[in-house]
C-alpha cells in the first residue's frame, strides 16, 4: 500500500491516522508544482486531479480525498472512530464539515494576493473556532483521539504555522496532539520536525 503525500499538506492527517492505526504502508512524495513523484513518474497517472492524498492499495486501486481515506482508516481501526449512537455518520459529518468549511478555504487564501486575503483568513479562523467549541473534553468526540482529530490537527497546525491567531483551546490541543508518537513520527518522516 502506498500513501501519496506532500509535506505539510492535508495528506499529513492521513499519514498520522495510518500510523495511529498501525497500518503498514510506503510513502511516496509528490511535488505538487510539477506533479512529479519522488523517484520518477507522473502523479497525474495515479490521481488525475493532482491533489494529495491518494492511497494506492496493493491491487492498484486508488482511493482519494481525505474524508474517504480517513473513513476507510476508521473502519479498519475502530479505536480511531467515535463510539455510540450514529457514530459512523457523526464521523462522516465532522470530516465533511472540516473538508468543506475549513480545508477548502486554505487554497483560496494562499492563492490570493496578500492585500485581499483577510476575509478568507477570517472565515478560516471562524470555522476553526467553531469546531474548537467541540474540544471541551479534549478531542472532537470526547476523551478519545479519532481520525477527525488528525484532520483538524493538521489544519490548525498549518494555520498556526501561517501565523493565524487561533482561539483557545486550540493552542493546547495542537501542542498535546503534536506530542503523540504517531504525529511525531509523521512529522519526522515528512521532514517537518
Amino acid at each position: 500500500m502506498k500513501l501519496y503525500f506532500a509535506p505539510g499538506f492535508t495528506s499529513l492527517a492521513d499519514h498520522i491516522a495510518m500510523l495511529e492505526a498501525g497500518i503498514q504502508f510506503d510513502l511516496v512524495k509528490v511535488d505538487l508544482e510539477t506533479k512529479q513523484l519522488e523517484g520518477g513518474g507522473r502523479y497525474m497517472d495515479i490521481n488525475p486531479t493532482g491533489y494529495v492524498p491518494a492511497l494506492m492499495f496493493d491491487d492498484g486501486e486508488v482511493l482519494t480525498e481525505n474524508v474517504a481515506i480517513l473513513a476507510w482508516i476508521a473502519d479498519r481501526a475502530p479505536e480511531l472512530a467515535p463510539q455510540g449512537h450514529l457514530c459512523r455518520v457523526r464521523l462522516l459529518e465532522m470530516l465533511s464539515f472540516i473538508a468543506t468549511e475549513i480545508h477548502k478555504r486554505f487554497p483560496t487564501y494562499l492563492s490570493l494576493p496578500e492585500e485581499v486575503r483577510e476575509p478568507t483568513g477570517q472565515q478560516i479562523v471562524h470555522w476553526i473556532g467553531f469546531v474548537a467549541g467541540r474540544l471541551e473534553r479534549g478531542y472532537l468526540f470526547g476523551e478519545t483521539f479519532t481520525v477527525a482529530d488528525a484532520y483538524l490537527f493538521q489544519l490548525a497546525w498549518g494555520a498556526a504555522q501561517l501565523g493565524f491567531a487561533l482561539p483557545e483551546p486550540l493552542g493546547e490541543y495542537i501542542a498535546r496532539i503534536e506530542q503523540r508518537p504517531a504525529v511525531q513520527a509523521a512529522l519526522h518522516r515528512e521532514g517537518l520536525a
